[in-house]
Order: C-alpha cells, then structure tokens, then sequence
C-alpha cells in the first residue's frame, strides 16, 4: 500500500459521522466489514497481525486474526442511556495462519435444518500451518457465536485442506440455502456449496466463467477470474452478478445452482472513458472488476474497479543478451511504478531469486552474488526476480504468497527492485502478464512480465510453452539487463451500468485519483468498494481508501432514459487526519434513516448516517 494519506475537513453533503469504535493501532489490519440483518452488529475481519506468518509471539491467547464483532444496537437511538455506545463485544479467533479479508457477510437463514443468523467468513493463508476454505458461524446470539462449520471448501486431488478463498457470499432460497465463493486456486473458480444445512456443506457445482468467453484479449484483457459476487432475487429469479477481473461484469441465473445459466457480461471500452475524459489521454483500460452491487429498483449496478498501480509500464525492455527486445509488463498492484526512482526508469541487470516467499528458499543478496554490484553502472538498480506462487512445482512445496510478501522478503534481503514473472499455468491462460496484488510493506518498484520473457531474460529452453518445473536455473544467476519506463493512467474508478441492456452508462473518480499530482505520497486512491443504498436507489456509498468515504448519486437528464443517467458525488467523508476505507455496508436502523458503516484499516469501525 502506497503510503500517506489524503488529508480532510470531516463531513460533507449526504454525510453525517455518527460514532466510531477504535479496535487496533496497527496499520493496515482492519479488512471487510458487514452488519447483522437486525442492524444490531458490526462485525470486521482482522486481516492478519504482524505475527501472523510466524514466528508466533502471543500463543493462545493472540489469535492471528479473526473477527471482531461489535454492538451498534444504540446508533439509532435518540437518548442511548449512558455507558451504552457502540463497543466490541467479541472476537472469532481464526485458525493459525489464517485470516479473513474480503468475504464477510451475515444473513438469516430459514431452511428445515437451521433457523438464525449465520456469519460466512472466507479463509486465506498468512504462514505455513494456513488453512483455506470457508467458515460458518452461528450468531443468532452474537455475543455468544458459535461454530456451525470451519474451513470447508473444494480441494486439489490429495489434499487435506481446502483452497484458499478470497471472497464469499450467501443467500437463503426458501427450503435451500447456498454460498458462493472465489475458489484461489483452480480456473474452475466459481464454487457453489449447499448451506441449507450449515454444519455439513455439501458441494453443489464449480465454474469457469471464461468458458462464456468474458475476456477481451484485443485489448489485452485476459487475466479472467473471479473476485467477488452477489446473488439478488430479482423477478423470481437469483440473478448472480460475479465481478470477473478482466472478464468484466457477468450475470448468471442460479435458480438451479448445479445448472447456472450465463445470461451475458460486460465489455471494457476500447479507450479507458475516464482517462480520457479526466486527462485527454487515450490507453486501453486496466479490466480490475473487483465488486458491484444492483440499486435497489434494479435498474442499474454500481460496479468498482480496483487499481493500486497509478502508473503503468511504459515499455518492458530486455536490453542485452540473445533476446533483446520488448515485452508485454504490468504493474503489481500495491508495488510502486519506476516513477518513484530518481530517473523515472528501472533498470540494470537482474538476478534469479526462486519464489521469494516467507517459507520459500532463502534469497540471494545482492553481495553474495559475484560480481554483480560491481556490474551495475551509475543510476542502475539492484534487481531480483521473482515467480509468482509456487503452483504445481514439486520443487516448491511451500504455499504460495501475496507479491507484497515476496517483495518484503526482497527488500530484507537488500534488493532495490522486485521483477515479478507468471507462472506457467498463467501464462498458458493467455500469454499476458500477471503476478497477483496486495500485501505490500515496503515502498518497492513492482513490475510484472511473462513467463515467456523470464525464459529469455536467462535463456532459459524451451523459450516458449509448454514448460515443466523444476526450472533449469539456480538461484543467483545473473541474467540480462532490463529497462522499464512508466506512464500515468490514475487510480481505479467506479462504473454505472444499464442492468437490463449491460450498457456503461457513466464512470466516476474522485479528482486526484486522475491528478499526477497525486500519484505517489498520498495514500492509496483507488475505489475498493460500494453499498447501495437500502431504501433510495439513486443513492450509493464508496469505500474509497484514502479518498475516505464517498456518496453518490445517479441523477438523469431524462428520468425515462437510461442513457442520459450519471454518477454524481453528492457526500463525504475525510478525517483531518485521513482515513484508509476497505469496507463499506448499509442498514436501515429503527429510526428508518440509512446508516453507513465504514472499516478503516488502521484503527476499526466509523458509522455514519444520510441525514
């Protein structure tokens, strides 16, 4: 995460602060954020403490990370009685080298074999003795949770444990109930699971949606996967609105889970629309489709899409060896662009450092490689190179890690620069680069390329797919030199679209998150995610990182016709002293005003309301 914060005046427009509930000093903890059906209880995902890798510093007694679950039930009161303000009330331990982060979500569940509220909490690995999966919760009683089922989920043939999950979400239909989750680690990573009985889930089906070809590859988009998803009963029908990275916007009929029906998706401009309109400068767009929600009327979906890099590579280079040329390259998401660095430029011989992951073979340093500073000539960089995961390499049994990991393991070591190269099976999905996001401590130049180009930079046979693990090279090996530029294409941003005819009808960013100005020192600035309004469906609320909390409102030229419809910012919210929003929910509260919840990493819980 880009370091700073965007500094703010407090609330503005269809904003109001109305209490806030302080749970950690550590930064960057605090993860996603959701709300009993009563209103009554916030409950926020612990992302992981900074022992959560190991070694471990607290035992028993300091959980990894979890959920913290917090009373609201006054928020809404006129004259709470005293000593009765919002407050944490408990915490879910999650299992050693676990945590939870962007799939929260509690609902109320009425099938033959349960009744009562039930939280889904999603399950990723921070160290080596991580679990996957999903759990399931009952807290009916919240102040007294208890476990319904932990850490089940699909699995690689052989093993014990479950893949690891990114984000969840269930819904209750009728006699059956059901959880949908983003499966990590297969491209069959839409994973659908009977519920109805929450202390025994049974699998019901698992999908590819790229099998409905979502991807754009004319305009480079095709790291096509599922991020996240919503399952809305609309018409009488659960419609699935799954947000596929590069694969846009997807709506599916899940009547019938084991038989969904793919009803169509979104398609990226050729031209990023809010690039152009904010700078006048014309690239292809990022893809990143992180999350979306319908509007109350269903008429519309807000959807966000996620991007922590502000610059992209200008050119990927192979400046000398048997293979000099350029190569397709991206940036990492939450690594930092060679705009950083004094001439804008990465560049210099790299070295092979293996995975790079905390329980992966020790790296290299750049002094016990011989000859290599002596190598590096005024204004180059001490450059690592690094794979994504390890996936299906013996060789590597660890677990794979976030690239923020790998690059803190570079940095310790003493390197300037991380270069991130796809794996084999990433790059057989299409040939474009990508090395993942997230988890960055260290302020690091992160660039990302092929598999093919890592086979060039130490040439390496075959140069082209199909490859095998082990590969043929050791750690410290010298390979060629590289030169990278970079251009600025903003922050990540929010979209407006037609829910009937899919049609992008508006996109919306905060002002800086499309100024240079702003790119570096300010804090993270793109959008992560939204939550409509419960009861106005013109109305949504953004978490937008450092940009705080932001309402919008769709308002219409002509009320009849989609087409003429807009995003405008009608509200906010930004501390004096900053905020960093991951999470956003909505509820109705017994006074019948919408209330807002936000979870800052950095210290916990902030409600607001639309006065």
């Amino acid at each position: 995460m880009d370091e700073g914060h965007l500094k703010g005046t407090g609330a503005t427009g269809n904003i109001e602060l109305v209490d806030k509930v302080k749970l950690t000093d550590t930064p960057d903890l605090i993860a996603d954020v959701t709300v009993s059906p009563d209103g009554n209880t916030a409950f926020l995902a612990n992302w992981g403490e900074p022992d959560c890798a190991g070694p471990e510093t607290g035992g028993q007694t300091s959980p990894d990370a979890g959920v913290y679950i917090v009373d609201i039930s006054t928020v809404d009161q006129a004259n709470p009685a005293p000593g009765s303000e919002p407050k944490r009330i408990g915490f879910i331990p999650a299992h050693q080298d676990s945590r939870p982060g962007e799939g929260l979500q509690v609902l109320n569940i009425t099938t033959p074999s349960f009744t009562g509220d039930v939280l889904v909490v999603n399950n990723e690995q921070c160290g080596k003795n991580g679990k996957g999966g999903v759990s399931l919760y009952d807290v009916t009683n919240p102040s007294n949770p208890k476990k319904l089922s932990e850490n089940f989920g699909d699995r690689e043939p052989g093993s014990r444990d479950s893949n690891q999950i990114h984000s969840v979400f269930a819904w209750d239909a009728g006699d059956k109930a059901y959880v949908v989750v983003s499966d990590n680690e297969e491209n069959t990573d839409v994973d659908i699971f009977d519920i109805s009985k929450p202390q025994r889930p049974t699998v019901v089906a698992e999908y590819d949606l790229n099998d409905f070809k979502v991807d754009q590859p004319k305009i480079g988009l095709t790291d096509s996967f599922i991020h996240d998803m919503v399952v809305k009963e609309i018409d009488g029908d659960f419609i699935m609105l799954a947000s596929y990275w590069d694969g846009g916007y997807v709506l599916m009929n899940v009547n019938n889970p084991a038989d969904a029906k793919f009803l169509g998706d979104t398609d990226f401009a050729d031209i990023d629309p809010e690039l152009l309109e904010s700078l006048g400068t014309s690239l292809t767009p990022e893809g990143n489709a992180h999350q979306a929600e319908f509007t109350k009327d269903n008429r519309f979906f807000i959807a966000t899409d996620e991007d922590f890099a502000p610059y992209r590579t200008d050119e990927f280079k192979i400046t000398s060896g048997d293979h000099a040329g350029t190569y397709p390259s991206v940036m990492v998401g939450g690594g930092q662009a060679p705009a950083i660095l004094d001439d804008l430029t990465l560049n210099g011989p790299v070295v092979y450092g293996g995975y790079g992951c905390p329980d992966s073979a020790a790296l290299p340093t750049p002094e016990s490689v011989p000859g290599y500073l002596e190598s590096l000539e005024p204004g180059e960089e001490s450059i690592i190179v690094l794979q994504r995961g390890p996936v299906g390499d013996s060789s590597a049994p660890e677990g794979a890690c976030f690239p923020g990991e790998k690059a803190h393991q570079a940095v310790l070591a003493g390197w300037d620069s991380v270069l991130f190269v796809n794996h084999h099976n990433g790059d057989a999905a299409g040939g474009e680069p990508f090395c993942g996001s997230g988890a960055f401590v260290d302020e690091v130049v992160a660039v990302c390329t092929t598999h093919a180009a890592f086979h060039r930079l130490f040439n390496i046979d075959p140069l082209e797919a199909p490859w095998s693990y082990p590969e043929n090279i050791a750690l410290g090996t010298i390979g060629a030199e590289i030169e990278v530029g970079s251009v600025f294409d903003g922050w990540g941003y929010v979209h407006l679209f037609d829910a009937a005819t899919l049609q992008d009808l508006d996109t919306f960013a905060i002002p800086e998150a499309h100024d240079p100005a702003y790119a570096l020192k300010y804090g993270d600035l793109s959008v992560h995610e939204v939550a409509v309004d419960p009861q106005d469906p013109s109305m949504a609320y953004l978490s937008y990182y450092s940009g705080g909390l932001r309402a919008v409102q769709i308002q219409c030229g002509d009320p009849a016709d989609n087409t003429t419809c807009e995003l405008v910012e009608v509200g906010s919210y930004l501390d004096k002293a900053g905020n960093d929003f991951w999470g956003v929910e909505t509820f109705i509260g017994e006074d019948g005003k919408t209330y807002i919840l936000g979870s800052d990493r950095d210290n916990g819980l902030w409600i607001f309301t639309n006065p």
